[in-house]
């Protein structure tokens, strides 16, 4: 079972990957981070990154949220923003104390496959060991 190097080591072979990043949506903080950050700083893009998943993860209007908390499952699976030249894949980590990681991969938008990477990141995801 991989933990964050490795999981971030295996997102970055996907193809088009510019960068991966494990980040906590509560602090705001990258716990690990492989490649090019967005921007050019990880500090700064899991801050970004954190508050949007922050925002969807807590929306009231999630319907799945109620039966997720009571899982401890995350009440997302993941969120897609695209750019003009690249996508960013955020995807919820569920752990086995509060489900409050996710990992960030920044895909080029050109070279990437989104569909690949959504299904190969989910699995990154499951397999990730934290602690």
């Amino acid at each position: 079972m991989p933990g964050i190097d490795e999981s971030l080591l295996e997102a970055m072979r996907l193809p088009g990957a510019r960068g991966a990043s494990l980040v906590d949506w509560i602090s705001g903080l990258a716990l690990g981070a492989v490649g090019d950050a967005p921007g050019g700083d990880w500090e700064a893009t899991a801050a970004e990154s954190a508050e949007l998943a922050r925002h969807v993860a807590e929306s009231g209007s999630l319907a799945a949220a109620g039966a997720a908390a009571a899982e401890k499952e995350p009440p997302v699976e993941d969120i897609i923003a695209t750019t003009g030249d690249a996508y960013h894949l955020l995807r919820f980590v569920s752990t086995p104390f509060d489900s409050t990681v996710f990992l960030h991969l920044w895909l080029d938008r050109h070279d990437g496959n989104l569909a690949l990477a959504r299904i190969r990141l989910a699995g990154t995801a499951d397999r990730l060991v934290l602690g």
